[in-house]
């Protein structure tokens, strides 16, 4: 398999993936450990799937939710060892899904009221093996590169992490730059911040987008080949995922792309 493989037959897949992975998500948001930038409702990336934090259990010990990518399982496991698992490709609906995932966490004494909107869909569902595979290969070399970016930027960045309300997988680079907004007679502070992320969805591509957007200052500015500008919707930068697919020197581009959109944004996000 090449590093960046076809993901020409994956959106019936994905789709699937992406409502279970909010049913998962739904658990760590009620009762994970809260982290103030919400990094707790992500799944993290592990070599057989998609893993939530660990989440404390009322009488101690912890559980986690997993996606497995290899058994195609969504897998809860105790720190006692005792485990549920229901199959993925079983064409379970949303609703369907999140309800399991609400019984079985609840045998492990875990219960509340659940944003059950999140996953409810009552269409069957379509889930083909080879093809979450073949994403998961994908995903795990995108997140690799990923990290090796990651690794050589100097300031602090947060985890290269899943997000299910998405199901795009991501990491931010914070700079020191203070954007401050007042709602109510409360100023709220948030740092200025560049990610790099990968949207699997649809035509799936990668994206690194800076926080705030200065658009005089970028826009007329050049990519490497085959990235481009964004301002439909959101505003960064996109480099579509066929650029590198089955391309020989696919991570070397990615990193090219990585690095050249830091280099261009990181003096309008520090002061």
């Amino acid at each position: 398999m090449s590093f960046f493989a076809s993901l020409a037959d994956f959106e019936p897949t994905r789709q699937t993936l992406h409502l279970y992975s909010q049913a998962v998500g739904m658990i760590p948001r009620v009762h994970g450990i809260a982290h103030p930038k919400w990094w707790h409702i992500s799944l993290k990336l592990r070599p057989d799937g998609l893993t939530t934090d660990n989440i404390p259990l009322p009488d101690g010990g912890v559980l986690a939710l997993r996606l497995d990518l290899h058994q195609h399982r969504l897998i809860i496991t105790s720190s006692s060892g005792e485990a549920k698992s229901v199959s993925l490709a079983e064409g379970l609906t949303g609703s369907e899904m999140g309800e399991w995932v609400i019984t079985a966490v609840a045998h492990f004494g875990l219960k509340n009221h659940y944003p059950r909107e999140r996953f409810a869909n009552d269409e069957p569902r379509h889930y083909d093996p080879e093809q979450a595979k073949r994403f998961f290969g994908v995903l795990t070399n995108a997140a690799r590169t990923f990290e090796k970016h990651r690794a050589s930027l100097e300031g602090p960045v947060s985890p290269v992490q899943v997000w299910p309300h998405g199901f795009d997988i991501s990491f931010e680079w914070f700079g020191n730059r203070v954007e401050r907004t007042e709602e109510h007679g409360e100023v709220q502070t948030f740092p200025s911040q560049l990610n790099l992320g990968f949207y699997p969805g649809g035509n799936p591509y990668f994206y690194s987008n800076p926080w705030p957007f200065e658009a005089d200052q970028l826009l007329d500015k050049p990519l490497p080949a085959g990235a481009r500008w964004h301002t439909e919707g959101w505003q960064g930068t996109m480099l579509p995922y066929n650029e590198l697919v089955n391309h020989p020197d696919a991570e070397d581009r990615l990193l090219e792309f990585a690095k050249a959109v830091h280099k261009l944004a990181a003096p309008t996000l520090t002061i």
